[in-house]
């Protein structure tokens, strides 16, 4: 039916109104009317909608809270990939990071000016625009790809459905960080603690937890607030620097951290952290250090990125939260290379935020060097805010009970020989068969960044270890029903699940067939630069350490852990029955060396309706291509994608070959 005009003229004054005060109480802390008000608002734009629902528009502000419950989340591929941040601990560790740009610039007198900003302690999201309204919102995920969770983060009210601009960017990506304040979370714990309900650990968990629910009107009930703090890929606007971006984002209805500070020297800087670690505990905020961003956009293109952190920025923490507690055991744990971890066992205490057991006395030189003895009082910190470790004894409060520790000869769970070789801090078991080694390499094996066997869980990897079932990873792909029906609440139905998800496991890509193979120092990352770089894995096998050292990111360590793993006849033998196992090998393509591609420089302006940028980059690198930031007169290539930016222009202007995105796929063969 015909919807009245005066309706539509209603609706559209509600959803404005709405949205300005959501922006004055969220964004700007600065509310005009009452909650009552507010809601009566809300409530009658919910009757209008109910009413007429051809109305409902999907950034309509009665769109944050009401989805059904999702069965799961789906990944989805950044559009650009979200870089993790390196770190600084010290004056002298920053001083180092800024002497390393200008050595990377080989420019001694190029004026370097810093945005400097808090370092929440939250969990990163990528929010999408097009043409100023919200479309998608991922997590960080290993930052190539997230998980899809946009229907939680609409509920977020400090986070704009739709931006202010009147003439938006046609597309941007949003970086930023969810949090829940120290009041906030405070306020949720104390309402548990009347419900009788567990406590939640740490505002940080929380925030995390409260965006992974599968149910957005959970989400909807917790506190949470979104800082935006840079953006990804763009579209239709030109930003030149940090700041000017931080300012943009404002101006668009984003809620930017009010400490930020541009800092024109060094010295600035360490003012800002200085000042920024006296305000730590006053703030209503957990932070646990600053970031500082080198500003101008173009030095961060020459500077670039090193693996998965950029060059032009970096953390500089805070000193670690520590308490004292009491030391009431320490043991030992095998991991899946055989070392041997001294681990104290502590009197609970809370850390952080979090309650700590155990901490990790790494080996027995620093138990030597620290002095740490049963019964000593202890400082404990989270290493990195995140690893409880013991930082030293408080020898005033020994009573001559305390007792050293002697580091064991033998493994504490096989029993065999623990040695300790020459040069390195640690014993290792030798066990050949040792268990717990199995148990620690068949769970790296089987997790999500390596073969992603669902289900397979630590409880189950111990039950088919200890009957037997389990000698090596490959074992997994032989196991029946049978084998499966001998452990302990094994039912048809799980076992049948387990069995499905082996079989799934059988068509790995080669990256995470790679990283599921346990080569010391080989993640992710790093198993991707070898698939590009090399295609399979019989090439990498048998690649000698001269090539692999020269593979960008391998370097020496990386390439004599690759010939050490692969020279290992055990090891070989477990591949050749993984494949006995019915795992599939892949190959993919090959580095191509034709005219098109080698040692000329791409450009990608636009949306690619094909693929996400990140993986047209890779295909480009991939074929001995390279890909730069801006367009010069150097530039062989322009990609142009929809809705391309300044770019486009500048390719024309200079008289550059420009490809579409029909253009570029016929050139990949594709």
């Amino acid at each position: 039916m015909a919807i009245p005009l005066d309706i539509q003229v209603e609706i559209a004054r509600l959803r404005a109104e709405l949205e300005e005060h959501n922006y004055r109480y969220y964004i700007l802390d600065d509310p005009v009317i009452s909650d009552q008000e507010y809601d009566r608002l809300f409530d009658r734009l919910l009757e209008l909608e109910k009413q007429y629902p051809e109305t409902v528009t999907p950034h309509s502000p009665s769109q944050r809270v009401g989805a059904f419950p999702a069965e799961s989340f789906v990944t989805v591929a950044h559009n650009e990939t979200m870089l993790s941040l390196g770190k600084v601990t010290t004056q002298e560790e920053f001083i180092e990071f800024t002497a390393r740009l200008r050595r990377f610039l080989k420019d001694e007198d190029v004026a370097i000016q810093f945005t400097t900003e808090p370092k929440f302690d939250g969990l990163a999201v990528d929010l999408m625009y097009e043409n100023g309204v919200l479309v998608r919102g991922l997590t960080r995920g290993n930052g190539i790809l997230g998980e899809d969770v946009t229907a939680n983060l609409k509920t977020v009210r400090s986070i704009p459905l739709k931006l202010r601009n009147a003439n938006p960017p046609s597309s941007i990506d949003v970086r930023g960080e969810i949090i829940i304040s120290k009041k906030n979370f405070a306020e949720l714990n104390r309402k548990r603690l009347a419900a009788g309900e567990e406590l939640y650990a740490n505002p940080r968990n929380t925030a995390a937890g409260s965006v992974r629910q599968l149910d957005s009107r959970i989400t909807a009930s917790r506190p949470l607030i979104f800082f935006a703090y840079g953006v990804g890929y763009t579209a239709g606007v030109e930003l030149t620097g940090q700041w000017q971006t931080l300012d943009f984002l404002r101006k668009n209805g984003f809620r930017i951290n009010p400490h930020i500070r541009y800092c024109e020297t060094i010295d600035e800087v360490k003012d800002f952290h200085a000042s920024l670690l006296e305000k730590r505990e006053s703030e209503d905020f957990e932070m646990d250090g600053i970031v500082a961003k080198v500003d101008d956009f173009e030095l961060q293109k020459r500077l670039g990125e090193v693996s998965r952190s950029p060059r032009w920025a970096i953390a500089w923490k805070f000193p670690p939260v520590e308490a004292t507690t009491m030391v009431e055991d320490i043991i030992t744990q095998v991991g899946r290379t055989g070392i041997i971890t001294p681990i104290a066992v502590l009197k609970p205490v809370r850390v952080g935020g979090v309650e700590v057991r155990r901490a990790t006395l790494h080996n027995e030189d620093e138990i030597t060097k620290k002095d740490i003895r049963l019964g000593d009082a202890v400082v404990v910190r989270r290493a990195g805010d995140v690893i409880p470790e013991v930082v030293k004894s408080i020898l005033s409060r020994r009573t001559g009970a305390e007792k050293k520790f002697t580091f064991p000869t033998t493994c504490p769970v096989c029993g065999s020989q623990a040695e300790r070789a020459p040069g390195e801090a640690f014993y290792r078991c030798t066990g050949l068969s040792c268990p717990a080694q199995l148990k620690e390499r068949i769970a790296h094996f089987a997790a999500k960044g390596g073969m992603d066997i669902d289900g397979l869980g630590s409880k189950l990897i111990e039950q088919l270890v200890d009957l037997g079932l389990l000698k090596d990873p490959a074992d997994l792909y032989f196991l029946n029903s049978g084998d499966l029906m001998k452990m302990e609440r094994m039912g048809p139905k799980l076992a049948d699940n387990l069995l499905r998800a082996i079989a799934k496991s059988r068509r790995p890509d080669l990256p995470h067939l790679l990283a599921a193979l346990g080569i010391p120092g080989i993640g992710e990352h790093l198993a991707s630069v070898l698939t590009a770089e090399f295609g399979s894995l019989e090439r990498i096998m048998e690649t000698d350490h001269e090539t692999l050292e020269k593979t960008a990111e391998i370097g020496p360590i990386g390439a004599a852990n690759i010939v050490g793993f692969f020279a290992e006849a055990n090891n070989r033998q477990v591949i050749e029955k993984l494949k006995d196992g019915g795992v599939v090998f892949p190959t993919v393509y090959k580095k191509k060396t034709d005219a098109k591609w080698a040692g000329k420089t791409f450009v990608l302006t636009g949306t690619l309706a094909t693929m996400p940028r990140d993986q047209a980059q890779e295909k480009i690198a991939a074929r001995g291509g390279r890909v730069a930031g801006s367009v010069s007169r150097k530039t062989d290539v322009v990609i142009v994608g929809k809705d391309p930016g300044s770019k486009h222009d500048k390719a024309q202007q200079f008289g550059v070959t420009t490809w579409t995105e029909e253009q570029f796929l016929d050139q990949l063969g594709e």
